[in-house]
């Protein structure tokens, strides 16, 4: 844009300065090239050269008198440039552009422009310089030309060279500051998103949120024919196997079933129950076997139950301990694969077909299962926590046991805890 003459009156404050660029070939009205004398006149050369001296140093007199007031337009024209680009957003400055019209806010959103406009701007000054010399030695002898203005007029080419590189310089800062600042909120806002997508993924998981995988319970606390868990994993075909638990009854008499394994055609392909006042039975293909346990106190206990087709050899053990062992149940049976593996119920369907008074109602953790009789002193280290042992065939993980009714997973306490209940 132009400069307003030097004696202006001061804006009021709070006034908004629109700032127009010029088209380039309208910068050189406001420069006037010196008078150039007449050739071919009555006066001698003598005072011809007089005459043209003369009225060089009026130019030269009159290009200081218009650098000055330059000076002075434009550092009041930087005065309202800073208080344009101090401003809070709401003053602008508006270029032209074609027939539309660019609106910017506190600052230039894209230094590019400006650097293009100032080296326009300096391009169209030396292009007047160079006009004005070229026509000065057209009209006028060489050596006639003051020194001290081409030097002045180098001198202030210089000058403004040198403010372009610094105002470039300047804006290049600026950008280089403001792409550092975005790049910064935009990494603090990922990261926040980030975290927040992390939360939201855990509290989608639900109950996966224990300290890990095998450290959950299933809590079944009311007597009825529709609390259960599930294992989701089936058995394959087995000729041997042993199952270990953690529990802890809440019902009496008897503890009702902490599982149960049905195949089709056999509901009672595995079962572990305590059915009223009888003692707690292992059925397998629907052969029973009585085992001596005693696991109806309130209190944790750890059971384990081994069996093998060979001879139908049986083994229970309650907390590390072997408390007996028979043989004849269902010799020769391997157990079936594809059933349906329940935790709290009896199946007399597969999957289904639950009776509340043969419902287990307490606590259980730790339930696996493995393909082999596990050998006694594997059974005595894992009740007394010595070791972790997950089973091979059923590992006790939260992904693979699901509940229902009401049933619920809860974080259980430690090894060493249901150590000391017992």
């Amino acid at each position: 844009g132009r400069g307003s003459p030097a004696g202006e009156q001061e804006s009021p404050p709070g006034s908004r300065f629109v700032c127009t660029s010029l088209p380039l070939d309208a910068a050189g009205a406001g420069c006037p090239l010196p008078p150039v004398p007449m050739q071919g006149g009555a006066l001698p050369p003598e005072e011809e050269l007089k005459a043209t001296v003369l009225q060089l140093r009026e130019t030269v007199l009159q290009q200081k008198e218009t650098i000055g007031s330059q000076r002075e337009a434009i550092r009041e024209l930087t005065g309202k440039l800073s208080r344009c680009e101090g401003a809070d957003g709401k003053s602008a400055w508006k270029n032209e552009v074609g027939k539309g019209k660019d609106t910017m806010g506190d600052l230039p959103r894209d230094p590019a422009q400006v650097i293009d406009q100032l080296s326009r701007t300096m391009q169209t000054l030396k292009d007047r310089l160079e006009s004005l010399e070229h026509q000065l030695r057209a009209n006028v002898s060489y050596a006639a030309l003051p020194n001290d203005l081409r030097e002045m007029l180098q001198r202030r080419l210089g000058d403004l060279e040198r403010q372009l590189l610094s105002k470039v310089a300047e804006l290049e800062d600026e950008k280089s500051l403001l792409h550092n600042e975005t790049s910064a909120h935009r990494q603090k806002t990922e990261t926040a998103l980030n975290a927040l997508l992390e939360r939201v993924s855990e509290l989608e998981k639900g109950n996966s949120a224990f300290k890990s995988p095998d450290e959950f319970k299933v809590s079944l606390p009311l007597r009825t024919n529709y609390l259960y868990g599930k294992i989701k994993k089936t058995l394959p075909e087995l000729y041997a196997f042993t199952v270990c638990l953690w529990l802890r009854s809440s019902a009496s008499p008897g503890i009702g079933t902490p599982f149960s394994y049905a195949v089709p055609g056999q509901a009672n392909e595995i079962v572990l129950i305590e059915w009223g006042n009888n003692p707690i039975e292992l059925l397998i293909n629907d052969k029973v076997a009585q085992l001596p346990l005693f696991i109806s106190d309130g209190k944790w206990h750890h059971i384990c139950i081994t069996w093998t087709t060979r001879d139908g050899m049986w083994e229970a053990f309650q907390d590390g301990e072997k408390l007996g062992t028979g043989e004849n149940l269902a010799p020769w049976h391997p157990i079936k694969p594809g059933g349906v593996l329940i935790l709290g119920q009896e199946q007399d369907t597969v999957g289904g077909r639950f009776d509340a008074t043969q419902a287990f109602v307490g606590e259980m953790s730790q339930f696996n299962i493995w393909d082999r009789v596990l050998k006694a002193e594997d059974i005595m280290n894992i009740a007394n926590c010595s070791i972790n042992m997950p089973g091979n065939i059923i590992p006790w993980v939260d992904n693979n046991v699901d509940v229902f009714g009401g049933a619920t997973k809860w974080p259980v306490e430690t090894c060493e805890e249901r150590l000391l209940d017992l």
